[in-house]
């Protein structure tokens, strides 16, 4: 099988010869190819080159446009902090939406226009020339609570919950808006899978996920889904109180990271649900051995049963020993659901 039709087959709940393979690289791809991290997210074409190359040294099933979360939130107007060898990073001491009254002012961005987002427009399709049908490609989207909080600020936007959660809605009224555009054009463009980073989600508890975030979320998935759309979900961190939540939205896949037990996960999401991780992709993955890794992953396998992609919890980090990535591939490679 190609890696596409691996992916695809898992979603789809069809056999597979191996299982799948997706571990997120950005920082860890740049240095493959000896670019400084500053130009891999700012040059398409450099960021094509570093999956590229890293997909096909680590036999992964997969090449990602994703590369930081702040595209959308520059091309708003958003104060954003570059780099020489870093991530993008939003300046949230002069968060665009400070003042709430911005929102009211404040028009959806084009994705083909030029800017941050039309990069990543442009990646996806220079990485579906390159790659043709032997891996799938993914775009990258952000959910709901994490573009919200780009743009208003975390602490704003966590005392928004209670104080304004009328501007909150209408908040998340833009972003769902703008981000399903920003989908359709990479969709457009050839990516098959939405990668959607909703890691702020994280940080809030059940109520107000389930009053806020979850019906935001599942607007967003419902409509990639009509677009014809498979769906990935990540969200960084410790998600154990609001598994069930994630699991109704009935994503393709969901990343789980290393502080969530997979068989937790698995319990409250249900059998059906495709998981995806979860070793500590620090003290698991960048600091074990060959050997230790290999044990990691066959424990997440376990956990987490058939239904299971091969990755870390989150990104892999940009010092990991590539002995330690490929214990990742020879696990993949070599164990079926």
């Amino acid at each position: 099988m190609t890696g596409r039709e691996r992916i695809l087959a898992m979603f789809d709940g069809s056999p597979v010869d191996s299982l799948p393979l997706m571990p997120i690289t950005m920082m860890f791809a740049a240095d493959r190819i000896g670019e400084p991290y500053g130009k891999y997210a700012a040059d398409y074409r450099v960021l094509a080159e570093g999956q590229i190359h890293t997909a096909e040294k680590f036999n992964f099933d997969y090449v990602s446009c994703i590369s930081d979360p702040t595209r959308e939130a520059a091309d708003c107007g958003a104060k954003i902090k570059f780099f020489d060898d870093q991530p993008p990073a939003v300046d949230e001491t002069h968060a665009l939406l400070a003042d709430k009254s911005v929102l009211a002012r404040l028009d959806i961005p084009d994705p083909l226009g030029g800017g941050r987002m039309h990069d990543r427009v442009r990646a996806a399709e220079l990485l579906r020339q390159r790659v043709g049908d032997e891996k799938l490609v993914e775009g990258w989207i952000e959910g709901p609570c994490a573009e919200a909080a780009d743009l208003r600020g975390i602490n704003r936007l966590m005392t928004d919950f209670y104080d304004d959660p009328a501007f909150v809605r209408d908040l998340f009224d833009f972003v769902l808006g703008m981000e399903l555009e920003f989908a359709r054009a990479q969709l457009d463009a050839g990516a098959e899978l939405i990668g959607v980073g909703d890691s702020a989600a994280s940080l809030v508890g059940p109520r107000i996920y389930e009053e806020f975030v979850l019906p935001y979320e599942r607007k967003m998935v419902d409509a990639l889904h009509a677009m014809g759309a498979r769906v990935r979900l990540h969200v960084c961190g410790n998600i154990g109180r609001i598994l069930s939540g994630v699991g109704s939205l009935r994503c393709e896949m969901v990343d789980i990271d290393w502080m969530v037990p997979l068989d937790k996960a698995r319990r409250e999401m249900g059998p059906e649900q495709v998981l995806a991780g979860n070793i500590d992709p620090v003290k698991t993955l960048r600091g074990g051995t060959p050997e230790s890794v290999a044990t990691a992953i066959a424990e997440c396998h376990r956990r987490a049963g058939g239904r299971y992609i091969v990755g870390a919890g989150c990104e892999v980090t940009r010092d990991t020993p590539e002995a330690n990535l490929l214990a990742l591939t020879a696990y993949a490679r070599s164990h079926g659901p």
